[in-house]
């Protein structure tokens, strides 16, 4: 053992020995213990804190969960900009400020404080525990939850710890406005985590020991096979919470230290959501209502999984469905229930594919048709000959901007003058966090900034920069919510003219272009200077354009 070593095992000897570092600490005697502090901060360069004196701030409370904070023996106290200052106990216990900077994504400045002060002050300002296990947390609103699963808990188990705490996990991502919950078996560890804005955000863990039951309470809510270790399952959870119905799409996916088991929110409330809140400005807004009411043709929406596609769709259903208009649609699955529309589920296993599916709807008269995704040359043709005899078709398709559909048609084997013929647009899209509105400031770009985007300075003067510095609303992230950015790709005469004859992606981009489209990058930096969202946000999902 090195001097250095033996120095600070002698150290830890005697703050163990004063009481210190234990729930005891002034039983030793007030001199020694805050003797034992000096020597423990001068040793950590870390400051004391005398927590008789402090008052926590509600907001800089809600940071932290209580079951953390005791059990970890610290005390969030202040908060400067992105910088939480923290009370410990035990300067040789990094987990839990290492804990709280990951899930917080906050600057952690620890100081020293006896854990018998950090515990009478956890009591002081979060009040006193009310008999719940720490490690089963279980958020106040858990009782609003209602299951609609097959396999309800009987007046026995209602008060089963794992059933609270599955259901308390539930509740909290409902109200962090989470999409989704994923559950990671590691190897010593079950990793929760949320995504939420599009962003995973890890929250606390529950003890290892309990996944076995965690993940099989979540596959009998969601009637499926418990037995079943080896293979992946897909089942569905509805629930009530506050009133609201929900349905959640389970996954389970075998690993190497047990089932991953994610959970897709849908929540009924998305498809209330109009044009605009989507985040198209007025000029694109237009030009979208334009497309979805033409009487016949194909209007494609494009992006990678996640970007927004069917959430799209839907609002653009929605504001077409009239009572004078039949609407019908094949998805897989059905993701959400849409009150006036004929909704076709495909069956792969019956035969029920989205050609099959698209075939029999045409037999039904529809005015409107909607495919979920364009998978292969079969579903393709039969898209767009359903649009050349009077159906207006929309579609997804998996493309990085807006002309690359035209040419994903063609590749998939679809001749190009039936593409020219049919073609009305597309519109692609990606996913930007908005600024959160709560905690927005102004902000003053930096040249770097400016560059990146290529945005004239002579512009920035009198543009609407902002910046979220962080809140209990958005705990900390400084975005809440999230919108649109969109590439709308029209059909001229000319452009028909370029995709029967075969033009590339780039060509038909290029007098896209110069016909006035504007790019995702170009949409993207509106909104920026709209005050909207943010330089980083825009950069890190959208390309340069080519000058």
């Amino acid at each position: 053992m090195t001097a250095h070593a033996h120095a600070d095992e002698q150290l830890r000897q005697l703050a163990v020995a004063s009481g210190v570092l234990t729930a005891e600490a002034g039983a030793a005697g007030g001199m020694e213990t805050g003797r034992v502090l000096e020597l423990l901060a001068g040793r950590f360069h870390l400051g004391v804190v005398d927590l008789s004196q402090v008052r926590v701030a509600p907001e800089v409370l809600r940071l932290v969960p209580r079951e953390l904070a005791a059990r970890h023996r610290l005390l969030p106290f202040a908060r400067d900009g992105e910088t939480l200052r923290v009370a410990l106990g035990d300067p040789w216990d990094t987990d839990g400020t290492d804990s709280l900077a990951h899930l917080l994504g906050l600057s952690i400045e620890p100081v020293l404080a006896a854990p018998s002060d950090i515990l009478r002050a956890i009591d002081q300002f979060y009040g006193k525990k009310a008999g719940q296990p720490d490690e089963l947390r279980v958020p106040p609103s858990a009782a609003v939850l209602q299951s609609a699963d097959p396999v309800k808990p009987t007046a026995a188990d209602a008060d089963a710890p794992i059933i609270k705490l599955v259901h308390g996990i539930i509740v909290e991502a409902v109200q962090r406005r989470a999409s989704a919950i994923h559950l990671e078996p590691l190897e010593r560890r079950l990793r929760i985590r949320y995504r939420i804005d599009g962003v995973l955000q890890e929250t606390e863990n529950p003890p290892k020991r309990l996944q076995l039951a965690i993940i099989s309470r979540l596959k009998i809510m969601a009637n499926i096979s418990i037995a079943e270790k080896r293979l992946p399952q897909d089942g569905r959870i509805q629930i009530s919470v506050g009133g609201r119905p929900l349905d959640l799409r389970v996954s389970s996916l075998p690993t190497a230290h047990g089932e991953s088991i994610v959970m897709r929110i849908l929540d009924q409330e998305n498809l209330k959501l109009g044009l605009s809140e989507m985040g198209l400005l007025e000029d694109d807004r237009v030009t979208l209502e334009r497309l979805i009411t033409l009487p016949d043709g194909i209007l494609l929406v494009t992006g990678p999984t996640g970007s927004g596609k069917t959430t799209t769709l839907y609002a653009c259903l929605h504001h077409i469905n009239q009572p004078n208009r039949k609407i019908i649609t094949v998805e897989d699955p059905v993701e959400y229930q849409l009150n006036g529309i004929n909704q076709v589920p495909v069956r792969q296993e019956v035969g029920m594919t989205f050609a099959s599916a698209l075939r029999a709807m045409l037999r039904q008269s529809p005015n409107v048709v909607m495919v979920g995704e364009i998978r292969d040359l079969e579903t393709a043709e039969i898209a767009i000959n359903a649009s050349l005899t009077g159906h207006m078709v929309f579609s997804t398709l998996h493309t990085n901007d807006a002309p690359g559909a035209v040419t994903r048609l063609i590749d998939l084997g679809t001749k190009p003058y039936l593409v020219s013929t049919s073609f009305r647009g597309v519109m692609a899209q990606r996913l930007v966090r908005r600024i959160c509105p709560t905690c927005s400031r102004q902000h003053e770009p930096t040249a770097q900034e400016l560059h990146l985007l290529t945005i004239d300075p002579a512009l920035a003067v009198g543009a609407n920069f902002r910046r979220g510095a962080g809140c209990p609303d958005c705990r900390g992230t400084g975005y809440f919510g999230r919108m649109g950015i969109f590439e709308i790709f029209t059909a001229s005469d000319v452009i028909r003219g370029m995709i029967h004859a075969g033009a590339t992606a780039a060509q038909l981009r290029e007098k896209a272009r110069a016909e006035g489209m504007r790019t995702m990058r170009e949409d993207g930096v509106r909104k920026i200077i709209a005050g909207l969202t943010t330089v980083e946000e825009v950069v890190s999902i959208t390309v340069a354009d080519a000058n």
